[in-house]
């Protein structure tokens, strides 16, 4: 371990404590905040980066744990400062969050990196805002620690439990085939989000927010705990006393960002069964480390590792169940055969994590020799439908589509997708390949989660719940069903997507990690050449940049001057 720092060797004494000019200004502009010297002599200054909002239900409690950090903050000896960030509610931001990951991430950048701070604490759990703002912290490479917003209580329908977005897809289907009354649906609207927090499925917040967890940025086990629950406020507290200490320790994401820290968060991304999305974002987070992680290393993982958490959508409970069964330290435990042991995370190791842990509910997180599937929770394709690879989740989708052969129902944009299937009289079947394109990180833009196409009312009413579903775009973490998604390259940028017609076979195998169109491969040639992109109108500002630089979901979705371990220089002080 390095030597520890003094208060000379802080980053903010640069600011505070020189004898000149520039450091009177600086000091006596905190004075004017009601501070005094004491305060802020030879204490390391804390960011502490607050994605709450009002309108973000995800982050509802994020200002009142932005207190509890800095309680934990003066405990320790430490001058705590909350800096606002974007919050991006998945709900609430359109087209989609994703368009903004980055946007998040660069802002977050910049907030450390200008700022008289000396260690960060990162306050976020929404979809994207885990990734982002770790990506953030990671360029600017000071002692970070994440708080996670933590999972909302389950929902609750007539006595029965109610999961986010995986239940509301399933009665919506019931509902659209006349099974489910207004009123019922009204009472499952009111009911199945009864507190702040994330979606307590095993959507992409409880995804991201474990293998945050994993990598070592999080107090062990944050991730599970409930967002309601008196250990997150607990929690809030222990995590700004120990970002003082880490500040003196000099302890920094580059220590705990390796490889091997990343191919945990792959074994236990697979035991989860967890959010399709993680994919894009571990890669972009990991090539930020200087980590070349790719599709066929999740691949591997998904061969080594199967599916023991028993949660919805792929299994029966949900977030609130795994917390009781012991959380995330209880998972490890089961998977430590699999596991580097000896990675570091902000306290420890995981191996000395999970010293005393123990699994409560064996059938929520289930044993190596009894899993809920035998296989990880992913699978990537790849063919002449998707040179650079696809993503599906086998788990979460019926076996019986697992291999597959049908005619395409190509739809060019969502709108129309939407409005043809309602039409009880549109030709389709079950064993149709819908295909939805040009809603890939250019062509949506930022890829929406329109992954999860809705089956025709028409198949509802004739008892179809899944059928083979492939796009370029991404499906919350929360849906299910045969869905083969982040088709790459994409279709607005010339992917053979593109060249699909009504009609033409496409065959599935996932067995052998195939997804073909059985057209001649000099007719797939003509079609492109013959192909023009639908009007987009990327002119001016964000979208702009974001359509000129974002890649392809095989590289993670970043732009391609972000993804470099390269650190800037610190800013000069005048």
């Amino acid at each position: 371990m390095s030597k520890r720092k003094s208060p000379e060797d802080l980053r903010s004494f640069r600011w505070f404590g020189a004898k000149d000019l520039r450091s009177f200004g600086h000091r006596s502009r905190l004075y004017q905040m009601g501070y005094d010297q004491q305060e802020i002599a030879a204490k390391p200054v804390i960011a502490i980066i607050n994605t709450w909002s009002d309108i973000n239900p995800c982050h509802a409690h994020l200002r009142a744990r932005a207190d509890e950090v800095k309680r934990g903050v003066w405990q320790a000896g430490g001058f705590p400062v909350e800096l606002p960030a974007m919050s991006l509610a998945e709900t609430y931001v359109k087209p989609t969050t994703m368009l903004y990951r980055n946007f998040l991430a660069m802002e977050v950048e910049e907030l450390i990196r200008s700022h008289p701070v000396d260690g960060v604490v990162l306050l976020a759990g929404c979809d994207k805002t885990t990734p982002a703002t770790i990506m953030g912290a990671i360029q600017v490479d000071l002692p970070t620690i994440f708080v996670p917003a933590g999972p909302m209580l389950r929902g609750n329908y007539r006595g029965q439990p109610l999961g986010s977005g995986s239940d509301v897809w399933k009665y919506w289907a019931e509902k659209e085939a006349g099974k489910i009354t207004e009123l019922q649906w009204s009472e499952m609207e009111r009911g199945i989000a009864r507190s702040y927090g994330t979606c307590m499925t095993m959507g992409t917040a409880s995804t991201m927010t474990a293998l945050a967890d994993t990598l070592g940025l999080c107090l062990p086990g944050a991730s599970a705990i409930p967002a309601s629950d008196a250990g997150h406020s607990r929690m809030a507290a222990l995590s700004g006393a120990r970002i003082v200490e880490m500040v003196f320790e000099d302890l920094k994401p580059s220590d705990l960002l390796t490889a091997k820290a990343f191919g945990n968060a792959l074994a236990v991304h697979m035991a989860m069964a967890g959010s399709t999305n993680a994919m894009i974002h571990l890669i972009a987070m990991a090539r930020r480390c200087g980590v070349q992680l790719s599709l066929e290393d999740f691949d591997r993982m998904s061969e080594k590792v199967p599916v023991l958490c028993n949660i919805r959508p792929t299994g029966a409970f949900l977030m609130e169940d795994f917390f009781y069964a012991g959380g995330l330290l209880a998972l490890w435990k089961r998977l430590a055969p699999l596991l580097h042991l000896e990675e570091r995370n902000v306290v420890g190791t995981i191996g000395g994590a999970i010293e005393h842990a123990e699994v409560h509910l064996p059938d929520v997180i289930r044993p190596l020799d009894n899993p809920v599937a035998g296989r990880g929770g992913t699978a990537i394709l790849k063919g002449n439908l998707a040179p650079d690879g696809c993503v599906m989740k086998p788990a979460a989708a019926d076996p019986a589509l697992l291999k597959h052969r049908g005619p395409a129902l190509v739809f060019d944009d969502y709108d129309a997708m939407m409005r043809a299937v309602n039409d009880e009289d549109l030709d389709v079947t079950a064993e149709t390949v819908m295909i939805l394109r040009n809603a890939g990180p250019v062509g949506g833009p930022g890829m929406p989660e329109w992954g999860m196409l809705p089956i025709p009312k028409k198949l509802l009413k004739q008892g179809v719940r899944d059928m083979v579903r492939i796009s370029d775009a991404r499906m919350s973490g929360t849906s299910y069903g045969a869905c083969i998604l982040h088709v790459a390259p994409e279709s607005y940028v010339g992917g053979p997507l593109a060249a699909v017609r009504n009609g033409d076979t496409i065959a599935l195998d996932v067995a052998s990690r195939t997804i073909t169109l059985e057209v001649d491969a000099a007719e797939i040639e003509r079609r492109l050449t013959e192909w023009r992109p639908p009007e987009r109108d990327y002119s001016r500002g964000y979208l702009k940049m974001h359509a000129e630089h974002i890649q392809q979901a095989p590289e993670g979705c970043d732009f391609a001057f972000l993804q470099s371990p390269h650190k800037l220089p610190e800013p000069e002080i005048h």
